[in-house]
């Protein structure tokens, strides 16, 4: 295991050396990890997005047949700008245990591990297949998912469960709420500001929405789920960035903002969706409009991220407690790709190494330690798969 954990610290070590920052181009890892499985032999499909630019992959080990198992994870990573790092964040360094890098732990950990499982996998007499599917731009609402499923629906076979290896501390994680990514722009009329009355101050418009968007956070928040075992248990909002206007002394007109919000599983998103729609559309577009009718509000979704329940869970849960001994569930307040899978009717899990404690702040890190529980869960699972 220890020449095991020192292959996974090295492939760790090239993952993170590329700069895969959600949005851009992924040739260069994506190309990376292709080379590497053909060196052991194993074909990868590649499928792209529109522009061509960024891909998802797709391998196989074993035999081409229904069942199996997925281990899939995301290639892309959050940004670092703002943040104070002490070390090069694209450079993994390795300290007392631990190994700082961005996507250290969410969740290039998860896809060293499963590199480096693929040389014992191979030497094993897997009666059923071992899956591995890596997407794009997960960070940003899951994107790359729907073009992986419809490369993953054009195969002759169709996996059995779906793990999905965000960093969960090798607990078993069976739902999780979704997320909406969405993005607002209010189109406005500059003047000057001395005469705000003869134009439209998008910013002003836009601050009507921000606090109509927390309203909406706060009514949630007031009606928790109880019992949930959600934390917190209700559907949260968050705007997280903002722009617009050209200078102090002229009215904006532009502003954007980007925004989420996390519905807990069974709520209606588009229903929240459209009450902040009609808020725009019948109490300030008009107002707007009255001053200059070329103004308006564009409220725009980026990304649906389903949530994830327990319904399509129980096989995929019990191929990971069979493993692992594990008996309870749990859920998170992160979303994931596997609510992607689940609603595409596989059976989808949420396990993997490290802690989502230490993910998207500077100084990311995974332990060695928590590379070795997965490296140990992933052995087993080729075990497993082989009887």
């Amino acid at each position: 295991m220890v020449k095991d954990l020192e292959l996974t610290i090295d492939i760790l070590s090239n993952l993170v050396g590329f700069e895969t920052i959600s949005g851009r181009p992924t040739h260069g890892i994506i190309g990376y990890v292709q080379e590497y499985l053909a060196g052991h032999g194993i074909t990868s499909s590649i499928s792209y997005d529109e522009a061509g630019e960024r891909a998802n992959l797709f391998a196989t080990i074993g035999p081409e047949t229904d069942g199996g198992v997925v281990f899939s994870g995301h290639t892309d990573v959050v940004p670092v700008e703002g943040q104070d790092w002490s070390c090069d964040p694209f450079r993994l360094e390795r300290k007392d245990g631990k190994l700082y890098g961005r996507g250290s732990v969410d969740m290039k950990g998860f896809l060293a591990c499963v590199l480096a499982s693929v040389p014992a996998w191979k030497k094993m007499a897997l009666k059923r297949p071992i899956h591995i599917a890596f997407s794009y731009d997960e960070e940003t609402g899951g994107l790359g998912m729907p073009v992986l499923l419809a490369d993953m629906a054009g195969k002759a076979y169709r996996p059995a469960v779906v793990i999905v290896g965000e960093p969960t501390g090798m607990k078993l994680i069976t739902g999780h709420k979704g997320g909406y990514e969405m993005r607002t722009v209010v189109h406005g009329l500059e003047t000057h500001s001395s005469l705000p009355h003869t134009g439209v101050n998008a910013i002003s418009y836009a601050v009507k929405l921000i606090a109509f968007i927390e309203n909406m956070g706060a009514e949630c928040a007031a009606k928790p789920h109880e019992g949930s075992e959600f934390i917190p248990p209700f559907t949260t909002f968050n705007v997280g960035t903002i722009h617009g206007g050209t200078a102090t002394n002229a009215t904006a007109g532009y502003c954007a903002f980007g925004w989420e919000f996390r519905p807990m599983p069974g709520e209606n998103g588009r229903a929240m969706i459209a009450r902040l729609e009609k808020y725009a559309a019948e109490e300030l577009v008009p107002e707007m409009q009255k001053v200059h009718p070329q103004a308006g509000i564009e409220i725009i979704i980026d990304a649906p991220v389903p949530a994830l329940d327990n319904s399509n869970a129980g096989p995929a849960a019990a191929f990971v407690s069979a493993i692992t001994g594990q008996n309870s569930e749990d859920v998170v307040s992160f979303g994931t790709d596997a609510g992607y899978f689940s609603d595409e009717g596989y059976s989808a899990v949420v396990f993997g190494p490290g802690s989502i404690a230490q993910a998207h702040k500077p100084d990311e890190y995974i332990t060695e330690a928590a590379l070795g529980e997965g490296l140990d869960f992933l052995h087993k699972a080729g075990e497993r798969l082989a009887r």
